[in-house]
């Protein structure tokens, strides 16, 4: 891996040309600042896919996982719709010996709590995200979500945060429900349609990327759906990596 932007002559590599854990939590780091701040983690096809067959996985490389892994063990919370839940079989994130002290230092607890946002709640409250977690799974819903699915989702253990009205979550009150209860490194892997919500609500600071050098053709989702933003959003170059071809970008809210 190499950095190509900002440029400079050092590189953490190692001499397989691998950067240590180390070296990617620095070079990912979250800004100091009092408020929350969400960044974003997807990967797209040189053709737009940001999945195959329904799933991430295909698309993806071992550098982009470590990244991904990265990624999570800098976050307070993740953040992921309901569907990706489904789709990508979600289980809870776990502690990893590798961040351990660094998010002890951070005043962080041992793993990222998981967020599922879901206005049905239309989720299987059997599985493991739910009743075997490091840390309690939090449900972001609205407040007209079926009562009885709520006390299902309490049942098991899960931390029910109304963060909406009707169906519906807001996503401007889910990050400012999750910062006042501490969260305020907020990371959020999708799916498209969550990031398409926060992209219009105007919550997104920084999107981490990874351009895949695949080309897929068929109708597979973009990173990001819903409504189109009235104005482009522009967003500014961070930095950027690269490896076998694969592009790792960072941009934040200009």
């Amino acid at each position: 891996m190499r950095r190509l932007f900002p440029v400079t002559d050092l590189t953490p590599a190692d001499d397989e040309g691998k950067w240590p854990l180390d070296a990617l939590a620095d070079a990912y780091a979250y800004p100091e600042q009092d408020g929350p701040w969400l960044r974003a983690n997807m990967v797209s096809t040189l053709d737009g896919a940001a999945q195959h067959d329904g799933r991430s996985q295909p698309i993806s490389c071992e550098s982009d996982m470590r990244i991904f892994g990265t990624l999570r063990g800098l976050a307070d919370v993740i953040v992921v719709g309901a569907e990706t839940v489904r789709m990508e079989g979600y289980r809870p994130a776990r502690a990893r010996e590798a961040f351990a002290a660094r998010r002890a230092a951070a005043g962080q607890g041992p793993a990222p709590t998981i967020a599922v946002v879901s206005g049905s709640l239309d989720l299987d409250f059997s599985l493991p995200l739910f009743t075997a977690p490091l840390v309690p799974t939090i449900v972001l819903t609205g407040a007209g979500a079926p009562p009885g699915r709520i006390t299902e989702a309490c049942a098991v253990g899960a931390d029910v945060v109304i963060a909406g009205e009707g169906s519906r979550v807001d996503p401007a009150r889910a990050v400012r429900e999750l910062a006042a209860r501490g969260f305020r490194r907020l990371l959020t892997e999708g799916g498209p349609r969550l990031l398409g919500q926060f992209v219009a609500a105007g919550v997104l600071d920084e999107i981490c990327l990874t351009l895949s050098p695949m080309l897929t053709a068929g109708d597979a989702q973009r990173i990001a759906g819903g409504p189109s933003v009235a104005v482009p959003e522009r967003f500014v170059l961070a930095s950027l990596l690269e490896e076998a071809g694969f592009l790792f970008t960072r941009y934040r809210q200009g």
